[in-house]
């Protein structure tokens, strides 16, 4: 028979995060590569973590996760968020009022906003010149 499998979706900026949760010792494979070899700070590396120690489910699953987009702080995110929605899907119970409190499945809905026409960038505007 198969193992059981539980999925998250997690979004940070423009980053999405696909995540599987099987149970497991606690190995994290993020996009074919170890958390350690794909994120190269320790911080980003220790917040994808953060749901299990919220939860007290360090080592009780194996993480495969997909990550497209944005950058490696927002991949973080993402990931983080997914992660949580997924632990959720295993035991709503247990670990959803625990993962809430600590903020982690609130979608952070933080943006790069669009550039304007006649500006350089969203807001920043041509130097003002008297002359």
């Amino acid at each position: 028979m198969a193992k059981m499998q539980y999925r998250g979706t997690g979004r940070r900026k423009s980053s999405v995060a696909r995540v599987r949760l099987i149970p497991g010792k606690g190995n994290i494979i993020v996009n074919k590569k170890s958390l350690e070899d794909y994120f190269g700070m320790e911080i980003l590396k220790r917040e994808v973590r953060r749901p299990f120690e919220v939860a007290g489910a360090e080592g009780k699953f194996d993480v495969i996760a997909t990550v497209h987009g944005g950058g490696f702080t927002g991949q973080a995110g993402a990931l983080r968020h997914g992660i949580s929605r997924a632990l959720c899907v295993v035991d709503k119970e247990a670990y959803r009022a625990l993962l809430k409190a600590a903020g982690f499945l609130t979608r952070d809905p933080r943006m790069k906003e669009r550039k304007k026409y006649g500006l350089k960038k969203a807001r920043r505007a041509s130097q003002f010149s008297k002359r």
